[in-house]
């Protein structure tokens, strides 16, 4: 019936349009203030006479509604849903039901909150579908502007949602941890064989440069702020080249994780020693041809050449900080962590160049400068397995589950407890006659870290790693690792009967989980409970942390068993969506949402003007947020209490 009433609309449309073209709704914008920083965004509609606009809420098999859609950005959020006038409701003669419609005029209202003070120009778009008393034209879409003048919106400081700030919290913590990992990994690098037997040649060359002591200062702050330079340069440019959406999606990207496996695999062999990195010879030579000419020129070509004769130690480990400063989404991580693995470098020359008495002090270059490069090259190892595991948690193997990578790192690091211990030798070590105190200490820390990760092949959480390894249900127990049947007496054909369709039970703390959004809105309706949506990756590093960390807590671990119904939606989810589920992408216009992950991805940047995950939103069953969403909260106080707070405003 309803495609024959279209048929029947469409001819009606084709021999109207053929007399003339009718265009008879025009669209103008305004801007109303509320506040400093709250505005109504206007829409009005002008009618042509005989002819009506429908409302944004119409019946089912009815005409297509009008539907407002603003392109969100970090700037502002909506308050509420776009509010319309009352208009008519009457019989249609076209679509035979009661339908409410506008003629003559209609406003829309949509109210914003901004973020930022300062003009702003607010875009989105209006599609609309208008009819007379016996034909309708096609649905249409038109574009919308709103502009807010600077004088407006007076924002003395940013009002932003809760998770939001979290938001902006979590990347300040981000850079800052950014910052010192680099920091203590330039250190590292400051001790392996490629770059500590520099500290004596600078000297040295410094020594011969400088006439005084005052001009041997003044060279030395150039030759730390040229390493400095070198080094910060080259995370600018990979950021410039990447972008920062680039960056952002490089933590799912399957391509990109298999790869840099495969590279840390090749600099992890070569710090155990089966092959030196090097780069081409000709550069170092041409940096140290234009050292010698002296000068400040020829100080920055010094610390040049120190950063290329140094690569086969230092690529190895500025490849993996760029890398994971890249994939925290923000632009300036690869900067950040250039400058504090570069100042970790500079530091220590730039003073035992401007102070070469110093050099006295220093321990004598030695085997245990190539003990430290094989620790790293384990290091780089067990970290090569984490890309591993993210590309296979993204496309769903379980070719990496828990069990397999545990196993690995057991191995990684009970082997470099052995080679620690001096029951394995390696390549380029020198004879051990005795193991000292430092390395005995490092032995012990590597096998009593190997012991703590032998539980968690059994269940154990594991809260010390729980950002590396998969997350428990990620295992080749369909239930999770640790599942027995004595910590669950009830039977696992018996557990099956009870999970309603399409949920599942969330290891390793059983919880009611689904991952269809329909249905777990079906089921919640059915039991009278909230809904938790929980805005998740496969690969994200923070969203296992709040499982293992926050979830399992009891008083917490109650409610989302109890309270709630959980509806975790990957954004990461790589498998294509089933057949006619395929749909143009509203955020990019005119190309298509192919996987699962697009789809919620998309859902949670429309709906709630967020991308991060995780992502957490309390609804009712009207799909209306109960209180405002989180995101990151390791606090287990502070997220209990957000919870309680939204499931007691459900039960009022």
């Amino acid at each position: 019936m309803k495609k024959i009433l279209f048929l029947i609309v469409f001819v009606l449309i084709s021999i109207n349009n053929y007399a003339q073209i009718h265009d008879p709704v025009k669209w103008s914008t305004s801007v109303e203030k509320i506040s400093d920083n709250e505005f109504y965004l206007v829409s009005t509609a002008t009618i042509e006479e005989g002819w009506h606009l429908y409302s944004q809420n119409v019946p089912e098999n009815g005409p297509i509604p009008t539907n407002f859609i603003y392109n969100l950005n970090s700037n502002f959020e909506l308050v509420d849903k776009t509010s319309e006038e009352e208009g008519h409701i009457v019989d249609d003669p076209i679509f035979e039901m009661k339908i409410k419609y506008f003629s003559t005029k209609a406003i829309f209202k949509q109210r914003v909150k901004l973020l930022i003070g300062g003009a702003q120009t607010i875009k989105g778009e209006v599609e609309f579908m208008v009819c007379d008393d016996t034909s309708c034209l096609p649905p249409t879409i038109e574009d919308l502007e709103y502009l807010i003048k600077e004088n407006d919106a007076k924002i003395t400081e940013i009002v932003a949602p809760e998770a939001l700030k979290s938001d902006k919290n979590k990347s300040s913590r981000t850079l800052l941890s950014i910052f010192l990992i680099a920091f203590f990994s330039g250190f590292a690098a400051l001790l392996t064989p490629c770059v500590f037997p520099m500290i004596p040649m600078t000297v040295s060359f410094f020594t011969k440069q400088s006439k005084n002591r005052t001009t041997g200062i003044r060279n030395a702050i150039i030759f730390g702020i040229s390493i400095v330079v070198i080094y910060v340069v080259l995370g600018l440019l990979v950021s410039v080249i990447f972008g920062p959406n680039a960056l952002n999606a490089l933590s799912t990207n399957v391509w990109f994780n298999v790869i840099f496996f495969l590279l840390l695999l090749i600099f992890a062999v070569s710090f155990l020693g089966a092959f030196e990195l090097t780069l081409p010879s000709s550069w170092g030579t041409k940096a140290d041809a234009q050292a010698d000419k002296g000068g400040i020129i020829g100080i920055f070509f010094m610390a040049l050449a120190l950063a290329i004769v140094s690569f086969s130690c230092t690529g190895p480990i500025v490849g993996y900080l760029l890398v994971d400063a890249a994939v925290g989404g923000n632009q300036i991580g690869p900067i950040i962590g250039m400058l504090g693995f570069s100042l970790a470098l500079a530091i220590p020359f730039g003073l035992f160049a401007a102070f070469p008495g110093w050099m006295n002090s220093l321990p004598k270059s030695g085997g245990w400068l190539n003990t430290v490069k094989v620790v790293l090259g384990f290091l780089e190892l067990a970290l090569a397995f984490k890309f591993l595991s993210n590309a296979d948690l993204v496309l769903q193997l379980h070719w990496l589950e828990r069990e397999v990578f545990l196993a690995i790192w057991i191995a990684i690091f009970g082997t470099l407890a052995l080679y620690l211990f001096g029951k394995i030798q390696l390549p380029h070590d020198s004879p051990i006659t005795h193991i000292s105190v430092g390395r005995l200490s490092l032995g012990l820390l590597s096998l009593s870290f190997t012991i703590y990760m032998i539980p968690g092949l059994w269940g154990a959480p594991l809260n010390l790693i729980s950002a590396f390894p998969p997350a428990q249900h990620y295992a080749e127990s369909p239930y999770g690792v640790g599942f027995t049947k004595q910590n669950n007496p009830t039977s696992i054909s018996e557990m099956d009967s009870k999970i309603p369709e399409g949920a599942h039970l969330m290891a390793p703390h059983n919880i009611l989980a689904f991952n269809d959004y329909e249905k777990g809105l079906a089921y919640a309706k059915q039991v009278n409970k909230p809904v938790m949506l929980d805005f998740t990756g496969h690969a994200c590093v923070n969203c296992r942390k709040m499982e293992q960390n926050v979830w399992a807590k009891e008083k917490v671990l109650q409610i989302l068993k109890n309270e709630v119904v959980l509806i975790s939606l990957y954004v990461d989810d790589k498998r294509e969506l089933p057949d006619g589920e395929a749909v143009d992408s509203k955020l990019n216009p005119g190309k298509k949402l192919r996987y699962i992950g697009q789809k919620w991805s998309e859902f949670q940047t429309i709906k709630y003007g967020a991308n991060a995950q995780p992502f957490y939103v309390l609804m009712d069953h009207n799909e209306e947020n109960l209180i405002d969403p989180v995101a990151y909260t390791p606090d287990v106080d502070v997220y209990h209490n957000w919870l309680k707070v939204g499931i007691s405003k459900f039960n009022k």
